[in-house]
């Protein structure tokens, strides 16, 4: 049985630790938040696989922990900045390493739907909506943005984060994101393609959180035995080098 490590002890922390044992093939040794981020730097509990849904914050001790236990990492936290994400680079030169901003099955789906939509309609206008609840702390999601990577994968692309006054007509380059919060809403993600007299949306719902925790579980699985590397949700899904 492998053992696992959930770091963040928030909502997502105790879904994740369910998730792995209804599992049935981890050992959860333990959960570690923001008081535990000394602890989890010297490297303790060890584990085969940690999996964190936590805040930017941790990470340093995130990063000190793998490189001193060896274990894998499964990370599912957002807003982390160029530098942070440069780490965990670095990490996957020495431990398997899978982040992504959404760990939802229909997610990673959705990003290959919306891609295909946007090569298959040139010049259509392309706006991408996302709503969660109001304790959300970063906008926009990491999922909007990776909806809209998916789109434009060069960044060749510029981006208008919502409008207000006078902006005049958009452009036909232009991707919109915006950004809804309030109430419980697990998670919304609506990519609207707009032509002439038609209109295409791509929509994913969350129905609620555990979702997310489900597939952290099947990437923590994928991680034990997959090469070094920094890897995303879709190679555990659909392939790619291990």
């Amino acid at each position: 049985m492998a053992r696992a490590l959930v770091v963040g002890a928030g909502n997502m922390g105790r879904r994740v630790a369910e998730a792995l044992e209804a599992d049935g093939g981890f050992e959860v040794v333990g959960m570690v938040g923001r008081s535990g981020a000394e602890e989890l730097a010297a490297g303790r509990p060890e584990a085969d696989v940690a999996i964190d849904f936590s805040a930017p914050g941790m990470l340093g001790s995130l990063v000190s922990w793998a490189k001193a236990t060896g274990g894998a990492v499964v990370s599912g936290t957002t807003g982390l900045s160029e530098a942070q994400m440069a780490s965990l680079a670095e990490l996957g030169e020495q431990v398997p390493v899978v982040w992504s901003a959404n760990y939802a099955l229909g997610v990673v789906v959705l990003k290959r739907l919306v891609a295909e939509a946007a090569s298959a309609l040139p010049g259509w206008d392309v706006e991408v909506v996302e709503t969660h609840h109001s304790r959300k702390a970063d906008a926009p999601s990491g999922t909007a943005l990776a909806l809209v990577n998916a789109i434009d994968p060069e960044g060749a692309r510029p981006r208008v984060y919502g409008r207000e006054g006078q902006v005049g007509a958009r452009t036909k380059e232009e991707i919109g994101i915006h950004s809804l919060r309030g109430g419980t809403v697990a998670g919304t993600h609506e990519v609207h393609l707009f032509g002439t007299d038609e209109e295409l949306c791509l929509t994913h719902r969350a129905g609620s959180a555990s979702i997310f925790a489900t597939g952290a579980v099947v990437a923590a699985k994928w991680a034990l035995s997959a090469a070094p590397g920094l890897h995303d949700f879709d190679e555990v899904l659909f392939g790619g080098a291990r």
